[in-house]
């Protein structure tokens, strides 16, 4: 008797304790963090993208870049855009700029072409668990653009 009595008043001193339910954000400064960037690298123009919706981070990056195309008289460049997908592969908000290597003359042509090859290929085909690790997050995607006579040269 005197055990079953002991296991109830256990249980009620928890059930009534609500400092015990209660979590401080300050014992895990996690909670405090912004989410992990997604960064990935991709060389532009991409030539061959996989069918089907994308299952990995691997193969979303491709999709992403596949409709980006190079500004007429474009040498080599890099530029970053750091964006966010919803679960459904769309964009969330508008993408920034983040980074530019290329002549001033012609940042201004890279910057559009790289925002609007994003508006082209979203939303991204996505798998439901993908949409769901990626939702929210923000991703930079560096692209990388080796000049229009690298051929295969990185």
């Amino acid at each position: 008797m005197r055990g079953g009595s002991f296991r109830a008043g256990l249980a009620l001193a928890v059930s009534i304790s609500p400092a015990a339910a209660q979590f401080d954000v300050y014992d895990n400064p996690s909670v405090l963090s912004l989410p992990t960037t997604l960064r990935a690298t991709v060389r532009v123009p991409v030539t061959t993208t996989p069918e089907g919706p994308a299952d990995t981070l691997t193969a979303l990056y491709p999709r992403l870049a596949a409709c980006w195309r190079p500004p007429a008289d474009l040498e080599a460049a890099a530029i970053t855009a750091r964006f966010a997908l919803r679960r459904d592969g769309s964009l969330q908000g508008t993408p920034r700029i983040t980074f530019t290597r290329v002549p001033s003359r012609r940042r201004d042509a890279l910057v559009a072409e790289t925002l609007s090859s994003l508006a082209r290929c979203t939303p991204a085909r996505l798998t439901a668990g993908l949409g769901g690790a990626v939702a929210g997050r923000p991703i930079a995607l560096r692209f990388v653009y080796p000049g229009p006579n690298q051929g295969d040269r990185p």
